[in-house]
């Protein structure tokens, strides 16, 4: 094969061609890279130790039109006319350098903002929307509770409504932006057990009785990874995001835009592994010969190029699917352990072609392999996403 007939092995080139990528999504796929490469990635060693990003970047990524997408031109936004591959795009060139660190509070708006735009007073559009997309503030999604993270069923902060006021009571935790957020879109329990006693309350993070504290992470390197606790809270019943004990649809549709996002970030993590692995295994020698040239390892990189391979054909039908106005929650559940557990399986597959190297810190392997597990169980475990699978397909 001559050599400009072989397939490029780089980032881009190990994401496999799809029908359904246009000349749009590529232009944003460039924007997205423009800024990165200038505002993130000549930062991202300090800021991966310092487990945090300055809140200058959020006015940056507003001025670029990154924290605009797919949000109406009258709230500050760049335009409506966008589609899934948008936010997958965003989540791949995110996590193309093997960090988690900026991308998680930078992207929360995404699955916050919608419901409080579309069923929100109007006030909120103006006093909440407009400046989270100014990057003059920032808005956390706060559902996951310490007694339990995808059993939403079972959620036990309390919102009760006394007059036009309503006293929330519990808390919440692993809380992407906890830490930094202004505004809180809350999950509360206003009724009884099970998703229909679930209501949506948007939460002024300044309100007497709420508190964050960092979570420590193992691997996840975000100190604005937080808890929130709500001690008897005031929060007047015009902040209700739709009609009360009706908020589980709300999370639900938010759940799918975050599994999608999700899906992306670890196939793109997991195609910067290969690229590191087989960049390396070009230059390492060992017995006389580069690694590439010993079958074990050529082995090795087929199977992480199959797998990812395998979760870009079926990524590209679901969302195919989604766009023709389907749902289909079980294959969307098994997406995303098919793609989290993909990750997995080249993050130690890359750490073994690194050998050494990928303990010293200096390459992106050694990231994704610290933070692939997140992934694993954030957004909702393998097992508990199995389970839905198994019950959305009647068994």
């Amino acid at each position: 094969m001559a050599a400009a007939d072989k397939p490029r092995l780089d980032f881009d080139g190990l994401r496999p061609p799809s029908p359904f990528l246009t000349e749009k999504h590529d232009a944003w796929r460039q924007q997205l890279r423009t800024f990165i490469e200038a505002e993130i990635n000549p930062n991202l060693d300090a800021w991966d130790a310092a487990a945090t990003f300055p809140d200058e970047l959020y006015v940056k990524a507003a001025k670029a039109g990154v924290l605009g997408m797919g949000f109406s031109e009258d709230l500050g936004g760049t335009g409506e006319d966008i589609d899934l591959y948008h936010r997958i795009i965003f989540a791949e060139e995110f996590f193309r350098a093997g960090s988690g660190v900026v991308f998680a509070d930078l992207a929360t708006h995404w699955i916050a903002l919608p419901p409080i735009i579309a069923f929100g007073p109007e006030e909120m559009r103006e006093r909440v929307a407009k400046p989270i997309l100014r990057g003059e503030k920032k808005i956390a999604f706060a559902v996951t509770e310490p007694s339990g993270g995808s059993d939403v069923g079972a959620f036990q902060t309390t919102a009760e409504k006394r007059g036009d006021t309503y006293i929330v009571n519990g808390g919440k935790t692993l809380i992407s932006g906890a830490t930094r957020a202004d505004f809180l879109l809350t999950a509360v329990r206003t009724g009884g057990p099970g998703v229909g006693g679930l209501s949506l309350l948007m939460i002024e993070a300044d309100r007497p009785g709420v508190s964050s504290a960092p979570v420590k992470g193992l691997g996840w390197y975000n100190g604005n990874n937080g808890t929130l606790t709500f001690d008897n809270v005031e929060v007047p019943a015009a902040n209700l995001i739709g009609v009360e004990n009706r908020g589980f649809a709300g999370l639900a549709n938010q759940f799918n835009i975050e599994r999608f996002s999700g899906i992306a970030a670890t196939l793109a993590m997991a195609r910067t592994a290969i690229a590191e692995a087989i960049d390396w295994s070009r230059q390492r020698h060992t017995f006389g010969q580069r690694l590439i040239d010993h079958q074990a390892i050529r082995h090795k990189i087929v199977e992480m190029i199959q797998r990812v391979n395998a979760c870009y054909a079926f990524l590209d039908i679901l969302v195919w699917r989604f766009h023709r106005g389907e749902t289909p929650v079980a294959e969307l559940a098994m997406m995303k352990v098919q793609a989290t557990t993909t990750l997995e399986f080249v993050a130690r597959e890359s750490l073994q072609v690194l050998g050494g190297r990928a303990y010293t810190g200096d390459n992106r392997v050694e990231r994704i392999y610290r933070e692939a597990r997140i992934f694993v169980i954030g957004g909702g475990s393998e097992e508990i996403l199995r389970d839905l699978a198994g019950r959305q397909l009647g068994f």
